[in-house]
């Protein structure tokens, strides 16, 4: 559930998407990474959640880990980060895509996710 967008004056405070990352095929070929069609997991903020009973394989995350954190970013419309949303499977011989989906925004609270002030500073 996202939380409504505060005003621009709001310095203590920034937004973030919410992602679904589902695996989207593709349905006729076979699948090596134990995804199977549908399967997802959402990010929130820093937690990854997964459906009960539903795995994901680390090499898959791992593949899908270093675009996650710049597609919650708010980015300008003609970046490929806003667009482009298929991600293929890391093994060469698993023809499986995953899709990042956009799918709400999210607002944190700077004390919430961190001690170190804007001016770079950790509270002693």
């Amino acid at each position: 559930m996202s939380t409504p967008a505060a005003g621009a004056g709001d310095s203590a405070s920034f937004e973030l998407y919410d992602l679904r990352i589902e695996v989207i095929g593709p349905p006729d070929r076979t699948i090596y990474c134990g995804a199977h069609l549908g399967d997802y997991f959402e990010l929130h903020g820093e937690m990854l959640k997964l459906p009960p009973g539903q795995g994901f394989s680390i090499y898959s995350l791992a593949a899908l880990l270093p675009l996650l954190a710049a597609k919650q970013r708010i980015t300008d419309p003609n970046d490929w980060m806003s667009t482009d949303a298929e991600i293929a499977c890391p093994d060469p011989n698993c023809p499986t895509r995953f899709r990042i989906t956009r799918t709400g925004r999210r607002r944190f609270e700077r004390s919430q996710v961190t001690a170190t002030s804007l001016a770079g500073e950790n509270p002693t």
